[in-house]
């Protein structure tokens, strides 16, 4: 059974950063495309970032681009999201997701999603 572990998040003033991390456990296929969607309430779910092993694939949402940076993690399946600039708009909850990898349907928020993290929480003070 697929695990998606997070951690990560927190509070923090405009301007400053954060950091998740994002860990699938028992992932058995070779290629995946990992990454980040958000929640705030009242909000639709927004996907944010994303990538593919090998980081052959990435996607970034207009309104994250230029201040948050997906990259690998050290085990394979494991990513990074690295949030700089915050903005009070950032609060939400952030959630991991992961499906297998294919070409032919890329790396980013659409389509389905097989496995999902439990979810942290991004607090951004002004």
């Amino acid at each position: 059974q697929v695990q998606l572990v997070e951690s990560g998040g927190g509070s923090a003033q405009a301007g400053g950063s954060l950091r998740l991390s994002c860990a699938a456990s028992e992932f058995t296929g070779s290629s995946s495309c990992m990454g980040w969607f958000r929640q705030a309430p009242g909000n639709p779910r927004e996907g944010l970032v994303f990538i593919s092993t090998g980081g052959i694939n990435t996607y970034y949402a207009n309104s994250v681009q230029g201040r948050f940076t997906i990259s690998e993690g050290n085990g394979k399946h494991s990513v990074y999201l690295q949030m700089n600039n915050l903005k009070p708009e950032d609060t939400a909850m952030y959630y991991c997701a992961a499906r297998t990898y294919r070409s032919s349907q890329g790396c980013n928020p659409f389509g389905e999603f097989d496995y999902w993290g439990q979810g942290t929480q991004v607090t951004v003070s002004s």
